[in-house]
């Protein structure tokens, strides 16, 4: 790395299935379209028709599955008639909805979207009603060798949110716990009218009430300590916010199957590492330059830092820390970990590198997990930050990169 900044090597797209199957897990991936802009259900339409039905022509394969991002307006827009219509586009355009991502609630491409995208939180009704929504949803989507839905949702809320009064105490989580009750009570009636189980996964994510595998595991022991909980409310495992929160993958795969928690799917991203035990100190400029690349308005990019003794501490988001850091202030540093999801098949970015090898790790946790592990096996490629990557980073279209990142994926496997 001493004095350059290698290119970045993008793999090409040949033809793959996009189910994988070992012998102990079958696999069922996806990309998640919340890449797309537009919260409304003709937007969804178009972007799915000029972006989903190319990276499938490209893959060559007869069905490509997508993690949907159905908005709440979309949803709304769904549950009024539009439902029958919008199953019988996915079919024609040969496109498998298994996961929705019901994070984002609002619009996920406004100019600063930032701790926005934590509101509404799980205190409000109106989060449990958006969620129940998508579970009917989905409900109507999946097809009929599919019986069992994927939905992620936000990990309660951000404390002390700077968009809204609502605070991050205690009475959030008695309040968020009380909702997602109700909700399994919902959950249920669906498989019972339907036969379809769908589960919604709760996504740690850095900074947010629930941020940790420890978080999870005493939320839902406070919370959702019962079987019946746990048939339809499970963890969303982000490998990139693992990594932010320096989790080893396999240790957190292993916590959740000792805790009894099922995981609903694994968002597979991968983060930007800043290793500056391995970076020269005259380099340490220049790789804070090329943070700086990366330091743009739109989301928030929390950022775990490691100093030389082990010791851990989060910034809140990347502008920030860069503004507070000089080189000097680095010689003590040993590793940043940056909230910024990258292609998963990169492994370095010129000074940088990436968390390729705990996507990696992860993959291999989940195919090697012993049964006390209760896993969907949908696995969901979730690169949002396409649009707002550096420019050297976007010379093809959009189409290409995202099925380069689903043929590397199948490869893995």
């Amino acid at each position: 790395m001493v004095g350059r900044r290698p290119g970045h090597r993008f793999p090409p797209a040949p033809a793959a299935t996009l189910v994988s199957s070992t012998p102990s897990t079958t696999f069922e991936i996806g990309y998640c379209t919340n890449v797309h802009a537009g919260t409304d259900l003709p937007a969804i339409r178009n972007n799915l028709s000029r972006y989903a039905v190319a990276v499938r022509q490209k893959l060559d394969t007869q069905r490509l599955g997508v993690g949907l991002w159905i908005p709440d307006q979309a949803s709304r827009e769904l549950i009024d008639g539009g439902l029958a219509e919008f199953r019988e586009f996915l079919q024609t355009n040969q496109l498998t909805a298994f996961t929705i991502n019901g994070f984002p609630f609002a619009n996920f491409h406004g100019e600063s979207v930032k701790q926005r995208v934590y509101l509404p939180t799980w205190q409000s009704r109106e989060r449990l009603e958006y969620t129940e929504r998508l579970a009917t949803i989905l409900a109507g989507l999946l097809d009929e060798d599919q019986s069992v839905g994927s939905i992620s949702t936000l990990p309660i809320g951000w404390p002390e949110n700077p968009f809204t009064a609502a605070s991050g105490d205690r009475g959030n989580r008695e309040q968020s716990g009380e909702h997602f009750r109700q909700l399994v009570k919902s959950l249920q009636q669906i498989e019972q009218d339907t036969g379809k189980r769908i589960v919604v996964a709760i996504e740690p994510e850095p900074g947010c009430l629930l941020d940790t595998v420890e978080d999870i595991v005493e939320f839902f022991d406070a919370e959702l300590p019962e079987a019946a909980h746990r048939r339809y409310l499970t963890v969303c495992h982000d490998i990139c916010h693992s990594v932010v929160m320096n989790e080893p993958q396999r240790e957190v795969i292993e916590r959740y199957g000792q805790a009894g928690i099922g995981i609903g799917k694994v968002q597979v991203s991968s983060a930007i590492v800043a290793d500056w035990s391995e970076i020269p100190e005259e380099r340490y400029a220049d790789a804070l330059t090329q943070l700086g690349e990366f330091a743009e308005d739109r989301y928030l990019h929390q950022t775990g830092q490691l100093d030389a003794s082990g010791t851990f501490r989060l910034a809140n988001d990347l502008p920030e820390l860069l503004r507070e850091t000089t080189p000097e202030q680095l010689e003590s540093a040993r590793q940043w970990m940056i909230h910024f999801h990258v292609p998963i098949f990169l492994e370095s970015l010129g000074y940088l590198s990436t968390s390729r090898n705990d996507v990696l790790e992860c993959l291999e946790a989940v195919r090697s997990a012993d049964a006390q592990l209760e896993f969907t096996g949908h696995l969901e490629v979730e690169t949002y930050a396409w649009t707002v990557l550096p420019e050297s980073m976007r010379q093809r279209g959009l189409a290409d990169d995202i099925a380069s990142e689903l043929q590397w994926l199948t490869e893995q496997l």
